[in-house]
């Protein structure tokens, strides 16, 4: 009856029955089997709950801390939930004799994996310390530990004592140093430890396709491919991801859909990672509507395909797509990541989609992505700071300030956005006291923060420190002027009627000026009536576009109700066009009434 019981039903309900029906001291022998398979399950499907209640029964019977089995499948469930304090006292409270290296392999990998490789290796040393010798499982996740923390010193250790327990040509523990060495740019140990394998199966040479991509060796990868090739091992899916990554750096088309062509015909098409990776290529490529298309054909999504297809669009300067595309992600109730949320912010800075940007905000702070502003690694600074760029780039100053003092630590990304925050909305002082406080902070300015410095003197009209800045940024700070710099100052001049030093400047500065330089000057001679200058520069401009150099046209946005609205220069094809042109006339004669005259 009880064998019928067991084949009859699922792992856990089996090992309920049995706990409830078998009280005795002595359990039934294959209860062990019975747990140990529906730990698994709990593990594969990370359920913590029933988890828990397995580990309660393990308590009842007694096997919680004599059976090593049972121990390392609570380490591997517990782990597989992120609930690694557990794991640990799962071990913890295991009997020594209980306590053997498949234990231990379970809790280092579970850390480790779990992004706490200084824990993993902690356990390591309290397994030597205890006399327990690793094996070829416990090697993989300890080189990755310690590659994650960048202690190759250790890594040549741990190689050392892989030669000495004669595992040094065991395939997978081959393929982990050779990744490791690659990922610490030991490219000579990499390649000597690769031909000294005397078999080469497709994840060793995964290994050295993927590291050599990684550190952006990309000749060297594909050489390997093509040698991987040639030694008649076909390429598999983690292959194919691998090269696709080559391919999207260098945003090479031609040979990215070959290996599109290549992945069909390997029925690799149909994988989430690889479909992932062609995204991402196509994206690079500047080429959405392919990334669109392989996106939309997707049985089965995860969060990097959402990424890759926002991040596709991004890169091609559809903001608007990636909106859209954002919203009907929240509408299929996928979770937001870091990488999501610094994907999205940029568009809605772009848009000046504010109400988005405070959901986007909102849905950081309640997911707890952020807390009291503080950021607690580079990545979670870069979001913050990201944040804060869409806040000031949508003019709301003070919702960028309230970012900015509630952070922990700043870089000069973040200082950067408040200065260039407040000099593009005409906070002149304000821009300078954030430089002044940025210096005193020990942080050093870059070129960002002069082209930030100089646009808040060029629209608060600060013309002698705007010019004393361009003389001293070089000077004092060690930065050399850009075209940038010169063009700020160039406006700042024109916009205080100073048009010939102005136009001295543009012909004398060491760099050629460009379209943007002759525009700022023409603009300021329009303001104040200098129609000889104007026509010079217009000369200029003339003999520039003979040249092909050209600007980019410009582009506004505005969020209403109905969407997103865009407007080119030059370009009247708004559906509401009619409507629209004659009160943006009307309003610029009011304008005009008021001694100001707009360029329309």
């Amino acid at each position: 009856m009880l064998k019928r019981t067991i084949f009859s039903k699922t792992p856990t309900s089996t090992l309920l029955n049995i706990s409830t029906s078998s009280p005795s001291a002595n359990p039934p022998y294959n209860i062990t089997t019975c747990i140990n398979a529906s730990l698994q399950q709990c593990a594969i499907n990370k359920n913590l709950k029933r988890g828990q209640q397995l580990h309660a029964r393990l308590l009842i019977t007694g096997l919680s801390s004599s059976s090593p089995s049972c121990t390392t499948s609570l380490i591997n469930m517990y782990a597989k939930c992120n609930q690694m304090n557990h794991a640990l006292l799962a071990l913890n409270s295991t009997a020594d004799y209980a306590r053997n290296v498949f234990a231990y392999n379970a809790l280092i990998s579970g850390f480790i994996l779990n992004g706490l490789p200084k824990d993993g290796l902690e356990v390591y040393e309290e397994m030597r310390l205890a006399g327990i010798f690793p094996d070829k499982y416990t090697f993989p996740c300890l080189i990755k530990g310690f590659c994650e923390v960048m202690e190759v010193f250790q890594v040549k250790k741990i190689h050392g004592l892989v030669f000495k327990l004669g595992l040094d040509l065991d395939m997978y523990v081959g393929s982990s140093l050779v990744s490791s060495y690659l990922k610490s740019e030991l490219m000579k140990e990499a390649r000597e430890l690769f031909d000294e394998m005397p078999e080469r199966d497709v994840v060793l040479w995964n290994s050295m396709v993927n590291g050599y991509a990684q550190i952006g060796q990309f000749d060297e990868a594909l050489r390997v491919c093509r040698e991987m090739s040639q030694e008649g091992v076909l390429m598999n899916k983690f292959t194919v991801s691998g090269v696709l990554s080559v391919f999207s750096v260098r945003g090479d088309f031609a040979n990215g859909r070959l290996v599109h062509g290549f992945m069909i015909k390997m029925g690799f098409d149909s994988c989430v990672s690889v479909c992932n990776a062609l995204i991402d290529m196509y994206g690079k490529c500047r080429r959405v509507v392919d990334a669109l298309e392989i996106f939309e054909k997707m049985n089965e999504k995860d969060i990097f395909s959402w990424n890759s297809i926002l991040s596709a669009n991004e890169h091609c300067c559809d903001h608007d797509g990636t909106l859209r595309l954002f919203d009907r992600m929240l509408g299929q109730g996928v979770q937001l990541d870091l990488v999501t949320i610094t994907t999205i912010l940029p568009a809605c800075s772009h848009l000046a989609a504010l109400v988005h940007g405070r959901e986007i905000h909102g849905y950081m702070i309640v997911n707890g992505f952020i807390k009291d502003g503080e950021s607690e690694n580079m990545y979670n600074l870069q979001t913050i700071n990201a944040l804060m760029d869409m806040y000031a780039k949508c003019g709301s100053m003070r919702d960028a300030e309230m970012v900015f003092y509630n952070m922990s630590n700043r870089d000069t990304a973040s200082w950067n956005i408040m200065i260039m925050g407040y000099g593009m909305h005409g906070y002149g002082n304000e821009a300078l006291y954030m430089f002044s406080d940025m210096c005193k902070s020990g942080l050093k300015p870059n070129e960002i923060t002069f082209v930030g410095v100089l646009l808040a003197c060029s629209h608060a009209g600060f013309i002698n420190q705007g010019s004393k800045f361009l003389v001293e940024m070089e000077l004092k700070h060690g930065v050399v002027p850009t075209i940038q710099h010169y063009t700020c100052v160039i406006d700042m001049l024109g916009r205080a009627g100073q048009l010939e030093e102005a136009y001295k400047l543009a012909v004398t500065m060491p760099i050629q000026a460009n379209p943007v330089v002759w525009r700022a000057l023409l603009a300021a001679c329009q303001l104040y009536g200098n129609v000889d200058l104007a026509e010079e520069v217009l000369d200029i401009r003339h003999k520039m576009r003979q040249q092909d150099v050209k600007k980019t046209p410009g582009c506004s946005w505005i969020e209403l109700k109905n969407g997103m609205n865009t407007f080119i220069n030059g370009d009247r094809a708004h559906p509401e066009a009619r409507l629209i042109y004659p009160e943006l006339h009307l309003l610029a004669a009011h304008i005009h009434e008021h001694g100001y005259v707009p360029l329309l």
